[in-house]
């Protein structure tokens, strides 16, 4: 029986620690690969804590990869034959030590740390879409990167496609057929650092004397880009199912921007019915083309994925957009867009001056990371671990008296979900007050136009969760009720 001792456990709650040192008893091969866990209530009888500390430990274990679970049998520990065994042991001090370091700073708020990389410091930040050290596959991205080393010295000294190394374009084709049937060859896709980069590309691909159409709500920067780069666009108003081609007709669209399979913010996904719609719509005039934004169609965690509206276009007027950043890290500028043979064809005849904007060495490390299976297992153990994540903050948030006050909707895709509060103050004045409580959010209003703001999303707000502590979540949750209820 798993025994360990709880005297100094720092700032760490119960089910972190135990975690803690769970995984380093497996990374140290002290608990062996496929050696079965003691049942949560055996294990929470001999250590005298709760069930709920044992499942809480047991399900970021399990998110993170380190043990798998069989129905009606248990927990076993996984194959992680790949770690070398000399890891850092995590202990509490080692923990504190590292957060505390030179990099980030701390701060008080009542008893509670605050942990900050910028000027402000929050103990809660609902706002960043950045991503937690713990969801990055740092073993084997690392193991990649020394075998590339080894392996692709030649090639990476060598100037790369203005598309972008063909190994690593040949890789997504792969994954793009297998995971989301889509049939491209590897000559229509493009990479480039950052989605920001390729729409800048697609520009000049479509051209400034056409209307692009923006959705509101929707991601700010798509706007910006049109506006910096000097092109007409109109922002189009949602209904319940997404973008209406009746209202692209009056406004008189010729390139629509949409996230179909998990819009930002509102987190809906467009029916069969109205992606139909819109294919119909954009065969109607030569110069229309639909700009489909994945980019964390991986990352649904109920049901299965959603087809791209790529996949059912026959008519060669979608091109496609992804990224990395959401599956790897917020900071792997990696991002691709997949081309209709028509305007494939034309990039390479108006636009091949360009060169790769990504590195051969990342391009070279990403291709061998997805070749090896890699990948597809990432995504796999990054679904649990943000599925466990967001389990623990609903569960945490509705069984506190801050239940009463909201009402979550939209949270079975990507990493952020929607919360209405039921509060007689303004947005503003909560956001104030939040805000000095050390907790920010951002409201779904301010993802609309300035100018067409709508009134029935007063006090709902976006809640990403991708960068939050959730060691903090009950003072969290004990906070916003006590600003809702004082």
């Amino acid at each position: 029986m798993l025994t360990y001792n709880f005297e100094n456990i720092g700032s760490d709650s119960l089910y972190e620690f135990l975690y803690k040192c769970i995984k380093n008893d497996i990374i140290q091969g002290i608990i062996l690969s496929g050696e079965k866990l003691p049942s949560k209530r055996a294990l929470a009888k001999n250590l005298a804590i709760s069930v709920i500390t044992v499942e809480n430990a047991y399900g970021q274990l399990l998110a993170e990869g380190y043990i798998y679970s069989i129905p009606k049998s248990g927990y076993y520990v996984s194959d992680l034959s790949g770690i070398p065994v000399h890891q850092t042991e995590y202990t509490s001090e080692t923990y504190e030590a590292e957060e505390q370091g030179t990099d980030s700073r701390t701060a008080k708020a009542g008893d509670k740390v605050l942990l900050t990389g910028g000027e402000n410091a929050f103990i809660a930040d609902f706002t960043s879409n950045q991503t937690e050290h713990a969801a990055f596959p740092f073993s084997i991205w690392n193991k990649t990167m020394r075998a590339v080393m080894n392996d692709y010295q030649e090639e990476m000294m060598i100037n790369p496609p203005c598309g972008g190394v063909m190994e690593l374009r040949k890789s997504i084709s792969s994954y793009l057929k297998e995971f989301c049937a889509m049939y491209v060859r590897p000559e229509q896709i493009i990479i480039g650092a950052g989605t920001e980069y390729l729409y800048s590309i697609l520009i000049q691909l479509l051209g400034r004397n056409v209307c692009y159409g923006v959705e509101n709500p929707g991601y700010p920067k798509i706007a910006k880009i049109y506006r910096s780069m000097g092109v007409k666009y109109e922002y189009i108003d949602l209904d319940e199912e997404g973008t209406s081609a009746k209202k692209l007709e009056e406004k008189k669209v010729d390139i629509m921007h949409i996230s179909p399979s998990h819009h930002f913010p509102t987190g809906m996904v467009m029916p069969i019915s109205k992606r139909y719609e819109l294919l119909g719509w954009v065969t109607r005039e030569k110069e229309r083309y639909i700009i489909e934004d994945d980019y964390d169609s991986e990352l649904r965690l109920a049901g299965k994925p959603i087809p791209s509206l790529q996949s059912i276009d026959v008519s060669g007027k979608v091109i496609y957009i992804n990224t990395f950043a959401k599956t790897l890290c917020s900071t792997v500028r990696i991002s691709y867009m997949v081309l209709p043979e028509a305007l494939a064809e034309k990039y390479y005849r108006e636009l091949s001056f360009y060169s790769c904007t990504v590195s051969n060495f990342e391009q070279y490390t990403l291709a061998a990371f997805m070749n090896a299976g890699a990948f597809e297992k990432h995504i796999n153990r990054l679904r649990n671990y943000y599925q466990h994540k967001r389990d623990l903050i609903l569960s945490t948030f509705l069984r506190e008296p801050l239940g009463k006050y909201i009402t979550i909707s939209e949270e079975d895709s990507g990493v952020h979900f929607l919360m209405h509060v039921n509060t007689s103050m303004s947005e503003q004045e909560f956001l104030l007050k939040t805000r000095a409580k050390g907790i920010r959010l951002a409201t779904l209003s301010s993802f609309y136009n300035a100018e067409q703001k709508d009134s029935r999303y007063e006090n709902t707000y976006v809640m990403n969760y991708s960068f939050v502590n959730c060691d903090r979540l009950e003072y969290v949750a004990q906070t916003l009720y006590k600003i809702i209820h004082p």
